[in-house]
């Protein structure tokens, strides 16, 4: 269908005049006008030339000639911004991007959902406990989460430390990239912690070892380092919830030409706000940065083809990312007319396999879950599918941490239901833990070396 709002005018602030949904109601607006005005006036958390860069790696990803593992948390919180927990994450992320980059023979492009990751959106607005009704916890830059009146009272000073706090973990995230934390020569930073399957352990750091050691190899014979090769880039994504956050860090850049939104690398457009003719999607078709959008069940198969007329006009290449999640018992009849829908629109896109959202679900017990079985058949579905439709699925998405914690069931240790409690820490959806994620992308690598 022709939709002609990508002709209209767009600035950044044109989004307030479409429905907005998922955002907080403050009572002080003169104090949100001033907090948005103080970031506004900030130094950005990024900078353009990353934002080209990523996108000019998307672009290669479309093609199929890199491959894209976005993860970490379902929601940050202020006390994430912490040494250990930020290394713990970047970790598992390279470790699992070198396992992929053994497997799938292809560069790796590491997106951290981190330094931003702080809204969530939320099924209902208000809460209910015991009689009592009080606004829902919408994630760390908006409100608190004790269920008290003064902690879930909107609050804007929340957004300057939220604004401060994504600083001070992508300045962190830089020092131990520019450090070597990245770095194939530094094994010493790439220990398996509290990984408790042997078997695994053994696999990875055989995998460690092939690539140091045709690193070596290709550095002696060439009489210098590989850079390219040896050190991985990472870039920051969040969903892109509160407009008026992100207004306040959109910039226009004359030497480019261009408006940037200098909150992130990479930020998105979720299910619940993924309206065509909705505010998100009014603020994201103005800037620059390369975008993604969640689209899944329960969306018609023109509606993501509709956002990519919308939201990529031009036809550029690595501007647009459609991240689809649809559960293991459903991609198989939703996602292949989705394909087909958005191949018309003569659109370059990056396809992105979500296999966490789709497949939760609620233990006997109340506990909210992910079996890993299912996680990993919607990834081995959608790789099958896209090769039948002659697409390309060029990256995945997980929620995972660095951390031992139980909250998806299944793996190489067999996690079970019983087990969750012993250290269910997540305040929104469960993830997978060290170990599954790195056993994710072991298995996801070695199948696809077999296939290919």
């Amino acid at each position: 269908m022709d939709n002609p709002s990508h002709t209209r005018l767009w600035t950044p602030d044109s989004w307030q005049s479409r429905p907005a949904l998922q955002q907080p109601s403050y009572r002080d607006p003169a104090a949100l006008a001033r907090v948005l005005a103080e970031i506004a006036r900030l130094p950005p958390v990024v900078v353009s030339w990353e934002i080209d860069r990523l996108r000019d790696e998307i672009a290669s990803a479309q093609r199929g000639e890199r491959f894209v593992l976005q993860g970490g948390d379902c929601a940050e919180g202020f006390e994430d911004c912490e040494s250990d927990t930020i290394a713990r994450k970047l970790k598992i992320l390279l470790q699992m991007s070198l396992v992929l980059l053994h497997g799938l023979r292809r560069p790796v492009t590491c997106i951290a959902r981190m330094a931003g990751q702080y809204a969530k959106p939320r099924s209902a607005d208000t809460e209910t406990r015991d009689g009592l009704t009080l606004p829902c916890y919408r994630g760390a830059i908006v409100n608190r989460p004790a269920f008290e009146a003064a902690d879930r009272e909107p609050d804007p000073e929340l957004l300057l430390r939220g604004y401060e706090r994504s600083a001070l973990t992508l300045n962190f995230v830089r020092a131990l990239v520019d450090g070597g934390f990245a770095d194939l020569h530094h094994p010493e930073y790439w220990d398996l912690g509290f990984m408790q399957h042997a078997e695994l352990r053994e696999a990875y750091q055989r995998i460690v070892d092939s690539i140091s050691d045709s690193l070596h190899f290709f550095e002696a014979l060439s009489g210098g380092p590989i850079h390219e090769t040896s050190q991985t880039r990472f870039y920051a994504s969040h969903e892109g919830l509160h407009l008026h956050y992100e207004q306040a860090q959109t910039r226009y850049l004359p030497r480019r030409g261009r408006w940037y939104n200098l909150a992130t690398h990479m930020p998105w457009i979720g299910m619940r706000t993924a309206d065509p003719a909705g505010a998100h999607v009014e603020y994201f078709r103005g800037i620059a940065n390369p975008i993604a959008v969640k689209v899944g069940p329960g969306m018609a198969a023109e509606v993501p083809a509709e956002l990519t007329r919308i939201l990529n006009p031009g036809n550029e290449p690595g501007r647009l990312t459609l991240i689809h999640r649809f559960g293991s018992e459903h991609i198989g009849q939703l996602l292949p007319p989705m394909i087909e829908a958005v191949r018309r629109t003569g659109s370059p896109v990056l396809w992105v396999c979500d296999p966490m959202h789709g497949n939760t679900e609620t233990t006997p017990q109340g506990i909210k879950t992910r079996r890993f079985g299912n996680i990993l058949a919607e990834v081995e579905a959608a790789f099958r599918i896209h090769e039948e439709q002659g697409s390309i699925l060029g990256g995945v998405h997980f929620e995972l941490t660095g951390d031992d914690v139980t909250e998806c069931t299944g793996g190489a240790r067999g996690l079970s239901d019983l087990e969750l409690a012993r250290a269910y820490r997540t305040s929104v959806d469960p993830r997978l833990n060290y170990e599954q994620a790195l056993e994710l992308a072991m298995l996801i690598a070695r199948h696809r070396n077999r296939v290919q």
